[in-house]
């Protein structure tokens, strides 16, 4: 007897990134998955509009296989636009996974975001070493240096009036899906790093708090690019979520 095909997976990248940062957990998870570049990111055409979490989240639809329900994956401004999926199409998504996601941010958190908002466009330049130094810090991060170059230059290859228009909705998309997700029905996943400052583990524990059959798990020694920082972690974790909902092979 056959094995049953297992259930795709779709990743969704973070603000300012691309398809590529998932390629240490592609290359780790054992299955079949497809990253997809976010509206106005890597390959997709730049941004001349402002946004939405809702425009974003149609972009994505229609590039995301139809055939069958997946699992869906996403980082950041990805797990926002992943839990507006998740909300709106739940026939389209078998789990939800929320990496490194911010949720229900309280005013000073709100602030804070605003504050880097602001800074990308006044100075690009420094709102992007500002944020390798988050991610990476010396003396701290075990990252390797040509990892941490990649990153950067990735980063400073965005075309600027994409970048701000994505950005707005990272910064203020929580507000949009917040209230929301109570109405989450898929079973979903919520994983972050234990020194993430900014999608911190209290964020974490708000969305499974929030979403219905929500498990949270808190990655130690971690920070925010825990795809990238600790890929063999997040694998394990997709790997037994993915398991409850798949079935065996016949």
């Amino acid at each position: 007897m056959s094995e049953n095909p297992k259930t795709p997976v779709i990743l969704l990248h973070g603000v300012g990134l691309d398809h590529t940062m998932w390629q240490p957990l592609q290359e780790l998870l054992g299955r079949s998955s497809t990253a997809l570049d976010l509206p106005g990111h890597g390959a997709q055409p730049p941004l001349r509009t402002e946004q939405s979490l809702a425009s974003l989240a149609e972009d994505v639809a229609a590039r995301i296989p139809t055939g069958q329900p997946v699992h869906l994956v996403g980082f950041s401004l990805g797990a926002l636009i992943a839990q507006h999926l998740a909300r709106h199409l739940p026939s389209r998504v078998a789990t939800l996974t929320s990496v490194n996601s911010v949720c229900q941010r309280t005013d000073a958190e709100a602030d804070a975001v605003e504050q880097r908002l602001a800074t990308a466009g006044t100075d690009f330049d420094a709102g992007i070493q500002r944020a390798l130094e988050r991610w990476y810090p010396a003396g701290v991060s075990t990252v390797p240096a040509a990892v941490i170059q990649a990153t950067g230059e990735v980063l400073r290859a965005n075309d600027l009036e994409s970048y701000l228009h994505a950005y707005t909705v990272f910064a203020r998309g929580d507000r949009q899906i917040g209230g929301e997700l109570a109405r989450i029905t898929a079973p979903s996943l919520a994983i972050t790093g234990e020194l993430d400052p900014g999608s911190t583990p209290d964020m974490s524990r708000r969305l499974g708090r929030a979403i219905p059959n929500c498990t949270v798990r808190i990655i130690p020694g971690a920070r925010h690019m825990l795809p990238v920082e600790n890929a063999a972690a997040l694998a394990a974790e997709l790997t037994t979520f993915f398991s409850l909902y798949e079935g065996n092979a016949s």
